[in-house]
């Protein structure tokens, strides 16, 4: 397992490596987003372990331009509020550890990373609908559309539940990985979105609204 640790205070980077070398996991260091992003480019990693506060690209730059990788990020920072918190998960990031933090339980947080993405490695079939975790997509009546991070996750919570409808606290709490404090809002945008991103290959409505519950899979 390949470890990338993006941080720009040199004694933290190296405390690290050294604590996850010493696990056997293979680290590569970077002190810039930018840095990180050329590594990026040309390796592939497990994980990475991303600083907020980076010079060149911040980390939060970083995180918009790596969502393609499907790789999974915890994110290290001193900002400890929930909208901090709120903010990164929505954002992309997959984890959130605030400083100073346990070497222990980081390493635990990414052995917990590393399995998730590990498990959501087989394409998921429903009717017409393919889910494709390796590329983060679905096909729709054979034809390919690129999802975000949470739409995909959302829309595997509804193929591999097909039969039930979610509230949008349950759709909240799968795809976000967070607890929900009745963003509605944010909800009805990403099912919207989804909507129309399936609608483009097919003029069936594949989630269908149970209104006074939430969504659930129309096949």
């Amino acid at each position: 397992m390949k470890i990338l640790i993006v941080e720009d205070d040199a004694a933290i980077n190296q405390m690290i490596c050294d604590y996850l070398r010493k696990r056997s996991y293979l680290c590569k260091s970077a002190y810039s987003g930018s840095e990180a992003e050329l590594i990026l480019n040309n390796e592939s990693f497990s994980c990475i372990i991303l600083d907020l506060m980076l010079p060149g690209i911040s980390g939060e730059e970083l995180m918009r331009k790596i969502q393609d990788k499907k790789i999974p990020t915890i994110v290290l920072s001193a900002k400890d509020s929930v909208e901090s918190k709120v903010n990164l998960l929505q954002n992309g990031a997959d984890d959130y550890m605030c400083k100073p933090f346990d070497l222990q339980e980081l390493e635990v947080r990414i052995q917990v990373q590393i399995r998730k993405h590990i498990n959501t490695g087989m394409d998921k079939c429903m009717g017409s609908l393919v889910l494709k975790p390796d590329y983060r997509s679905v096909q729709v009546e054979g034809h390919t559309q690129t999802l975000t991070k949470h739409e995909y996750k959302i829309l595997d919570l509804l193929v591999s539940n097909p039969q039930r409808a979610f509230t949008k606290k349950e759709i909240y709490e799968y795809a976000w990985e967070d607890d929900y404090y009745g963003d509605d809002k944010t909800i009805n945008v990403h099912i919207s979105n989804l909507r129309s991103k399936l609608s483009k290959f097919s003029k069936h409505e594949y989630i269908q609204t149970i209104w006074g519950i939430g969504f659930k899979l129309k096949i």
